[in-house]
């Protein structure tokens, strides 16, 4: 509230220059002589005196430097006022008011002045005293508006005559029409009051007004969405363009005040309004080119709206010109992962990763800067575990991350992910350990849940902790059996890839197919486990839809596929399958040494192994 609001040396000046006006004309006071007066010497012994008397001596000033007895006291007041301002200043509110007084003693009617001292009073909670003076106030100068204003707040918030304070805010608003505040003390009346719909008629009085100050509109749609605009949910239509209305009329009177403009850009942007958003936010940098904030808000803007060439180029402004600054550096990073990803989806998969790079030092350059932004560091492992592929190096931060910030379970287990991922398994498998017992100690957290569990569980069977990883698994599905797809396949193609519980794990990848039927890795498994079975026809039926069905070849299936046409004794089909897994995965050491084994052993005219793998 503004009377609550500790005023500075610059209150009431039209009062001060008043009173010094009034006491230094028509009162004939002399200027000044530039000589200086005589030196005061004793007459000499047994002289007598006689002649014009020096004015040094003369205690009673002459008539023409007396000044009349109203301007004294308005002459007395203007000192009072700046002893008042010094103490208050100084801290010495005691002090201060008692100085404030003596000024409203000699002229009651300085509104401000009064409010400035009522507000004091309220601060020590003297009610009665600052009602007082503010009363005092009115009827010395009944058309001032803002005693009335304060009074409204005293009997609102402190003495819970709701009545009253009305009375009081209606009367500031007869007062001055044009004057926001009045509306919305008494906005805040009503709505306190549980009046929501008295406090909207008071701003549809409001808007009747005519105005041409931009700030009323602003206030008023300010106050219009914080009534009509509810935090969990979007505003409706009907809603939004009432409070629309307000801000138009806002930009219509802003001109060229870059405050103004900014004002109705935050209401357009942060009721998603975009479109309208972005050309009042380039108008505000036009007017001042170094507002770094509303460079900021234009480049999210543009990231909305997916216009990320120029959020670019608006982010790499604001880092040349507060390269100090950590939040650009995090909205430049989102920009360019965005970019990333879409390079990545057009497979397009060097140009990508050069792009990731950009992001990871971006972040990397945030987190220089600030340090202490635990969200960052996440955001940067998923960039080094993921499209980076870089786990060493997530481990190594993780850890350091780790001990910055302790009792941080989601780091702990990003941390035991990346330790899978380096293949740090054992390692990997205590940490998820110590990450589920901090977040079961931290009740608010949420990390412990079906994801959690799955990722618990690969690393547990990566670890060969296979009754251990079975568990994992199974918690994962009770927990979300609806999206569980993943863990019934991991859990099914676990126990059939090592040859165990196969009826099963038959049944367990069914399972995920039913919720995604046509998801090659699924059937690729689905044909694993009848290939384990020995249902090799119906495994190689499974394993050519599984091919068909991947987005992009795999050498994994393919594998499978020479596997299983070898137990069919199709041994040119299995050397064809075999190549292509090769061709996709030329490390593969040992599908190279199953193609020359399975060549020799043609040349030799012995007959083909059958099911190689086990």
């Amino acid at each position: 509230m503004r009377e609550q609001v500790r005023h500075g040396v610059s209150a009431p000046w039209g009062f001060v220059f008043a009173l010094v006006i009034f006491a230094s004309t028509n009162t004939g006071i002399a200027k000044t002589p530039r000589t200086l007066a005589p030196p005061i010497r004793p007459a000499p012994a047994g002289i007598k005196q006689i002649g014009r008397q020096d004015d040094s001596f003369n205690l009673k000033p002459p008539a023409d430097l007396g000044l009349r007895p109203e301007n004294e006291r308005k002459a007395g007041a203007l000192a009072h006022f700046i002893e008042g301002m010094t103490f208050e200043e100084n801290g010495e509110m005691d002090q201060a008011l008692e100085a404030y007084r003596k000024v409203l003693n000699v002229d009651p009617g300085q509104s401000e002045l009064a409010s400035r001292v009522a507000a004091l009073l309220i601060q020590q909670e003297d009610f009665p005293q600052a009602i007082d003076i503010l009363k005092d106030a009115i009827k010395a100068n009944p058309n001032d508006a803002e005693p009335y204003r304060q009074l409204a707040f005293i009997y609102a918030k402190y003495l819970k005559k709701m009545d009253q304070a009305i009375d009081y805010a209606n009367r500031a608003i007869a007062l001055n029409p044009r004057d926001i505040a009045a509306y919305q003390r008494l906005v805040e009346i009503e709505f306190a009051a549980g009046e929501e719909k008295k406090a909207l008629d008071v701003l549809d009085r409001a808007a009747k007004v005519r105005s041409d100050d931009a700030n009323f509109w602003t206030r008023l749609g300010k106050l219009y969405a914080a009534i009509l605009f509810k935090p969990d949910s979007l505003p409706k239509s009907d809603e939004l363009k009432r409070v629309n209305e307000i801000f138009k009329k806002a930009a219509e009177h802003a001109n060229d005040d870059p405050a103004a403009l900014k004002d109705i850009a935050d209401y357009y942007a942060s009721s998603q309004q975009l479109k309208e958003a972005i050309p009042l936010y380039l108008r505000v940098l036009e007017l001042q080119p170094d507002d770094a904030n509303a460079r900021e808000k234009l480049a999210t803007g543009f990231i909305l709206t997916n216009q990320r060439g120029k959020a670019v180029e608006m982010l790499e402004q604001i880092i040349k010109q507060h390269p100090e600054k950590y939040q650009p550096y995090d909205l430049l990073a989102q920009v360019l992962d965005d970019e990333a990803r879409s390079l990545q989806r057009a497979n397009r998969l060097d140009e990508a990763k050069a792009k990731f790079a950009k992001v990871a030092a971006n972040y990397e350059q945030s987190l220089l800067i600030n340090p202490n932004h635990a969200g960052t560091y996440l955001r940067l492992a998923e960039l080094l575990l993921g499209p980076l592929k870089d786990p060493e190096r997530a481990v190594k931060m993780l850890a350091e991350v780790r001990r910055r910030f302790p009792g941080a379970p989601e780091i702990v287990y990003y941390l035991a992910i990346a330790q899978r991922e380096a293949k740090q398994t054992q390692q990997a498998v205590a940490t998820f350990e110590e990450a589920l017992h901090e977040a079961q100690a931290d009740q608010d957290n949420e990390i412990v849940n079906a994801k959690f569990y799955f990722n618990y569980g690969a690393t547990a069977e990566q670890a060969g902790l296979y009754e251990k990883a079975a568990d994992l698994l199974r918690k994962s599905i009770a927990l979300d059996p609806a999206n569980a797809a993943e863990a019934y396949n991991y859990l099914g193609y676990m126990w059939a890839d090592h040859n165990m519980q196969l009826d099963e794990a038959e049944e367990m990848i069914k399972r995920a197919l039913e919720i995604e039927p046509n998801n090659g890795s699924y059937l690729d498994s689905l044909g694993w486990a009848e290939f384990r079975k020995g249902q090799f026809d119906q495994a190689l039926a499974d394993l050519l839809r599984a091919a068909k069905s991947m987005g992009r070849e795999d050498p994994v299936v393919f594998e499978h596929i020479g596997d299983t046409y070898l137990n069919l004794d199709r041994v040119p089909e299995a050397l064809e399958a075999w190549q292509k897994a090769l061709a996709l995965d030329p490390k593969n050491k040992k599908l190279a040494e199953k193609i020359e084994s399975t060549k020799a052993t043609i040349t030799k005219g012995s007959p083909a192994k059958t099911n190689p793998t086990q």
